[in-house]
């Protein structure tokens, strides 16, 4: 088998996203996905990985995730990064359809049958169309695309509601991020006595009116600076979150110890790093008490996997981010069906529920709360066909 073409397609209604297909001479074609920067991560996919993996077997993945970065871009959930993370999934997806597999049992088999699943509590069109540095309500006045759940207006105005609709859905985790107004307004330099009441009002109304019966997880962003983030992790700390998601900006994993030693509640912490090497670091500065980690960012299904390993020899749990597409949610869910150590997938039901289906052929299927993976080798879907006929979507190919 030889790969003859990759191929990256955008799609203007979602300008954050990228999908990556890789056409072989046997018919199989495998499909990849990456998230924000979609110009620059498809420039390196065409400029570096195009002219490398043309010709080859795709199917020898460890060789060619070693060779898909170059001399630099290495660091971080950079453009390099998420290029390769494209083509790995992609590269994984056409190994399992050549072995009729599914991905999860190349990595080893699964170890359960399924995994719960909770809820980050953005609404349908979040993150989809405003820049990455307007974190604390975009999407919420974008219209179109279906608003049977928004979960981020839900969260910010009635949290003890929104609870309760999770929990007759069987979902039983939800993530919200009621402090990032605070933070935007000071730089992430301070937050007042008034302020701090108000982001957690939210916790206060999902406590009152579901009780335990729902864990919640508390987003942060990574818009603090320390002696700051200190202050709202105290503040969290009564409401018994699960955990406490990124509290200061990921360039100096040094505050991230801080923080984890000064309070019980776990710090979750790592989806925008890129690669072992860095979680290696994040973990010997004690830096979290879950590791969180994106396959469309930090090196695809097959750096992703070597991060569990390390992390499980750490005793510490990962988590894997969904609140990009669906060919990441569906190559998360075959990793988490693997890992020991992962005892619980993201999911945001306004886009599994909307969008999602409009642009991939298959969904993870989710009952009372848990998640599998579709049937079938590979990752168990492909891109819509229907949906790359419409007039929005632009191909650029290699071959």
């Amino acid at each position: 088998m030889k790969v003859t073409a990759i191929e990256t397609i955008r799609i203007e209604e979602f300008p954050n996203l990228l999908w990556v297909q890789i056409y072989t001479d046997e018919g199989l074609t495998g499909v990849g996905e990456t998230f924000f920067g979609p110009e620059s991560a498809e420039a390196h996919i065409h400029g570096i990985i195009a002219p490398y993996l043309l010709g080859k077997d795709p199917r020898p993945v460890d060789r060619h995730a070693a060779n898909m970065i170059g001399y630099v871009g290495f660091v971080g959930s950079s453009a390099e990064q998420r290029g390769r993370s494209a083509v790995d999934i992609a590269l994984w997806d056409l190994w399992g359809q050549a072995c009729g597999l599914p991905v999860y049992q190349l990595l080893g088999g699964a170890v359960r049958d399924d995994i719960r699943v909770y809820n980050t509590c953005a609404g349908n069109r979040y993150a989809l169309s405003k820049p990455v540095h307007d974190t604390a309500n975009f999407g919420l006045d974008a219209k179109g695309g279906g608003q049977d759940y928004e979960d981020l207006d839900a969260f910010l105005h009635r949290a003890d509601e929104l609870a309760h609709s999770l929990l007759e859905m069987g979902i039983t985790g939800m993530k919200i991020w009621p402090f990032d107004f605070a933070a935007e307004a000071s730089q992430g330099a301070y937050i007042g006595a008034a302020e701090l009441r108000k982001a957690l009002e939210p916790f206060e109304k999902i406590r009152r009116a579901v009780g335990d019966r729902i864990d919640v997880m508390c987003e942060l962003h990574a818009l603090w600076n320390l002696p700051t983030a200190k202050r709202v992790v105290a503040a969290v700390e009564p409401f018994d979150p699960l955990w406490i998601e990124d509290p200061v900006f990921m360039d100096q994993l040094e505050s991230l110890g801080e923080v984890q030693a000064a309070t019980r509640v776990p710090i979750a912490t790592g989806e925008t790093l890129g690669g072992r090497g860095q979680f290696k670091d994040l973990l010997q500065r004690h830096g979290c008490g879950v590791a969180i980690m994106d396959v469309s960012w930090c090196g695809g299904i097959s750096e992703a996997r070597k991060i569990v390993a390390i992390a499980e020899a750490w005793h510490i749990p990962v988590a894997f981010h969904d609140c990009t597409g669906p060919v990441a949610l569906t190559a998360s869910t075959h990793l988490a069906l693997n890992a020991r150590n992962c005892f619980v997938q993201e999911m945001v039901r306004a886009f599994y529920y909307g969008w999602y289906a409009d642009l991939v052929t298959a969904r993870p299927p989710i009952q009372q709360g848990r998640i599998t993976v579709p049937d079938g080798p590979g990752l168990g879907l492909a891109l819509s066909p229907e949906r790359l006929k419409a007039t929005d979507v632009r191909f650029r190919r290699s071959e």
